[in-house]
């Protein structure tokens, strides 16, 4: 390589700044650096100050040209580029130079990408969000036995300490991308498993999850009973309740074990099927089950309560019961929620 680079420089002294920066990567990786000192390598190489920051933990490290801490507070990054690690995105590097980028800068931070992957690979603290999906499912899975499912999740990198939940989940949106943001700073891990994905996290915030993305969240203990829990409580999202906790639903929960056929021979819920034809009275009907008023439903649609009161007269004459009543609405509501769960 040494050999390389002074032919090179004969002709072009760009081509042998740019292999002394593979070099000088090649050799701090052969010296398994540790992130900071890959930092401070980099912003002595660069000679401006250099930041590296993993999505799992949040936390970034900024190193000055001196190689000390950054105590500037933070300036727009002058070059960016990501660290990938079996094909995901776990992270940024970044330079933040006064001025235009270098000639060379963007070549540094490709190399200083690569390196940063091959360190977390080696040493963590964080490894890619995605799984493979047979540990997963060793871990969910109610044949496996206790030994087996603690060996996976020690595998997968969860604790035995660490109580671990499990979200099902359908989504357009990458798995892991859903992962980082609901249980960010933490453990997790995810993986497809048929049309279901499961997400498997040591905490999980309800509001991180992004909009388009409908997920249960299981409640028990045991990995097995919580991925059960929350493929239930995933029947029960809805366009208006996109998330759902197993332990929220309470009693409702046991309408999911009612079978199939049971529920479509009853009279309330064949009421609620022809009722589906029309979106604008199955609309109006929710808004009025998950109100429970007449006016708090107008607000809801947009509407006026007078032009809610028509509807859901019409509504109750189709259903054959007077929803102004409360046993009407618990009816109603009841319907309703067991025809969700035929259309899953």
């Amino acid at each position: 390589m040494e050999a390389l680079a002074v032919r090179l420089s004969h002709l072009d002294s760009q081509a042998e700044g740019a292999i002394r920066v593979v070099m000088f990567y090649d050799t701090l990786m052969r010296r398994r650096v540790d992130l900071p000192a890959l930092a401070r390598a980099s912003a002595v190489l660069a000679e401006c100050v250099t930041g590296i920051r993993l999505h799992g933990t949040g936390r970034a490290i900024r190193t000055s040209s001196d190689g000390r801490e950054a105590s500037t507070p933070p300036s727009p990054a002058s070059t960016t580029a990501s660290i990938t690690l079996d094909e995901e995105e776990i992270g940024t590097v970044w330079l933040e130079r006064s001025g235009a980028p270098g000639s060379l800068d963007e070549l540094m931070l490709d190399r200083l990408a690569l390196a940063a992957a091959a360190v977390v690979e080696r040493y963590g603290p964080a490894r890619t969000t995605m799984a493979d999906p047979a540990l997963v499912e060793l871990v969910i899975s109610s044949d496996s036995d206790e030994a087996a499912r603690a060996r996976a999740l020690r595998l997968l990198g969860f604790a035995a300490e660490l109580p671990v939940r499990v979200i099902a989940v359908r989504s357009q949106l990458p798995l892991d991308k859903i992962g980082c943001l609901v249980c960010p700073g933490r453990p997790v891990k995810a993986a497809p498993l048929a049309d279901v994905g499961v997400i498997l996290a040591t905490r999980e915030d309800l509001a991180r999850f992004p909009a388009g993305v409908r997920a249960g969240i299981g409640a028990a203990d045991s990995p097995d009973r919580s991925w059960r829990e929350a493929r239930t409580a995933l029947r029960f999202t809805t366009p208006r309740e996109p998330v759902i906790r197993y332990a929220d639903l309470g009693a409702l929960a046991l309408l999911a074990e009612i079978p199939q056929d049971t529920a479509r021979e009853n009279a309330d819920v064949a009421a609620i099927v022809r009722l589906a034809d029309n979106p604008e009275d199955l609309e109006t009907l929710d808004a009025y089950c998950a109100t429970g008023s007449l006016r708090r439903a107008a607000d809801l649609l947009h509407l006026h309560h007078s032009s809610v009161s028509r509807r859901l007269e019409q509504i109750g004459k189709t259903l054959g019961f007077e929803l102004t009543q409360p046993t009407g609405l618990l009816r109603a509501g009841l319907a309703l929620t067991a025809w969700r769960l035929l259309d899953d």
